[in-house]
């Protein structure tokens, strides 16, 4: 065996390697600093790795390779991997259709020309191409919004959270904002209603308890020029149940006239169709909302919507207008690339019977158990030649709205069940997790499972072939 110090000579030098015809060649799609530090690396590896095995008692059967064509052939991959996008497209197979770590909804394909045209050129963002003078960036989508809501007025920030905190921190500051205690919600992100009225210069007023609010509760707390809204929050990622009582928002919208106070409703999810009809319930539309009385009302973007992460901001013109002069508002802007990404998915919902399929989200939630059924086995068929390595199967279950909407509410789907055979569950899904495109999938009960409702179908011979190259290749 080669001694410690032969090994460490035998190592290529940083220049060798650099002025090697195949780094020489890379020199077209990489920068030559970060060759530099992808040689620099595999190099040190190398030497890492010698002085590493020098200090083991038995190294009869470890060999380091230090060839400098297998240097360079790694260190191509390190340039490759150094020049990749870290974020990544990633399968979802988990049945998650909003799932937050992955980004939420997938926006419809169609309109990435409208929206990389706006990335690439100028834009009118803030100009009024009419009149020549400076315009609004709000309102390329707020008469949008107000058609298909019947608002008088909207403007759009960069999340719902925001939103939320402009609102109270417009209508609020210094004064009393009322909310029931069974509507103190946290959402992801450790966002609390309480920390984020603290946040705003709000008071916030308890009434009523975790399980019961009455109407009387509200209208007991109200003090004559210390009260400055009434707020009704959504509780979208949990449901109380059993011995409980709301006030609707109906009846909070007369006690706020009666006392000619603001009520704000933070719909939080934001679903422009009525769900109610493809026998998906528990969803109060955003329209609902405004027809309810609420003075104002905020809601997601990315979530029940289907478009880009926004918050919108819609209810009675003159709050609207305060909002926009509140110093918040620019730190909360949103910019280009979402306002058209916005704007092309609002567009979708004029065309009340294409929008179902359009829209990715809509179409995943809605989407017929026969369909599903098929699409399941066809996946499974595609993997049954791995059999011999694999036990794969089908198996009724349930897919998740996710994304902190609708919780109670379980959509019937068709899974394709994998228990390998020659490796754990768990290495099998790190290595469909670490694929080029990342696969994620659910473990239950000792099992891989794939929900086929949020997989593309023009994905499944992917999947398939990564799962034999894995079984194949056990050294995961």
């Amino acid at each position: 065996m080669q001694t410690k110090q032969v090994l460490l000579r035998s190592i290529p030098r940083v220049d060798d390697v650099a002025n090697h015809k195949k780094i020489v060649a890379m020199m077209s799609v990489s920068s030559r600093q970060v060759i530099m530090d992808a040689i620099r690396k595999i190099i040190d590896q190398r030497r890492t790795e010698i002085l590493t095995i020098a200090d083991r008692a038995d190294t009869s059967d470890t060999i380091v390779n230090v060839d400098i064509e297998c240097i360079i052939e790694d260190v191509i991959q390190e340039i490759y991997k150094s020049n990749a996008m870290h974020l990544k497209r990633v399968i979802n197979a988990t049945g998650v259709i909003l799932h937050t770590n992955l980004g939420r909804a997938p926006l419809y394909g169609e309109i990435k020309e409208s929206v990389w045209e706006i990335a690439e050129n100028y834009s009118t963002l803030e100009y009024n191409s009419l009149t020549g003078k400076r315009g609004s960036r709000y309102d390329h989508v707020a008469d949008i919004l107000t058609k298909l809501t019947g608002a008088e007025s909207a403007m759009v920030v960069n999340n719902n959270a925001a939103a939320v905190l402009l609102i109270l921190s417009t209508l609020g500051k210094g004064r009393d904002v009322i909310v029931s205690r069974g509507e103190l919600v946290e959402i992801g992100g450790s966002f609390r209603i309480p920390e984020i009225m603290a946040q705003s210069g709000a008071r916030l007023v308890e009434v009523g308890t975790t399980n019961k609010t009455h109407f009387y509760d509200y209208e007991r707390a109200i003090v004559s020029g210390e009260t400055g809204a009434l707020l009704k929050v959504h509780t979208s990622n949990y449901r109380i149940l059993g011995f409980t009582e709301e006030v609707a928002l109906d009846e909070l919208a007369v006690l706020g006239r009666t006392y000619d106070i603001p009520v704000i409703h933070d719909l939080g999810s934001g679903a422009l169709i009525d769900f109610a009809k493809f026998g998906i319930e528990g969803e109060m539309t955003v329209r609902d909302s405004v027809a309810s009385g609420a003075d104002i009302i905020c809601f997601s973007g990315d979530k029940l919507l289907g478009g880009p992460q926004a918050g919108i901001i819609i209810g009675k013109k003159s709050f609207i207008e305060k909002m926009k002069l509140n110093p918040l508002t620019r730190a909360f802007r949103v910019d280009k690339l979402t306002l058209a990404a916005l704007e092309a998915t609002l567009r979708l919902y004029f065309d009340t019977e294409k929008v179902m399929t359009q829209i990715p989200l809509l179409a995943m939630m809605t989407l017929p158990i026969e369909v599903i059924r098929e699409k399941a086995t066809r996946l499974c068929t595609l993997c049954s030649d791995q059999n011999e390595m694999c036990h794969i199967s089908l198996e009724e279950g349930n897919s998740q709205v996710g994304g902190g909407s609708m919780p109670l509410q379980e959509l019937p789907t068709v899974l394709v069940k994998l228990k390998p055979m020659d490796l754990s569950v768990k290495q099998l899904e790190i290595a469909l997790r670490q694929a080029q495109t990342p696969i994620i999938v659910r473990i239950q009960k000792d099992h891989i499972l794939l929900d086929v409702r949020t997989i593309d179908a023009h994905d499944f011979e992917y999947i398939s072939n990564e799962i034999k190259w894995i079984l194949k290749n056990q050294e995961v």
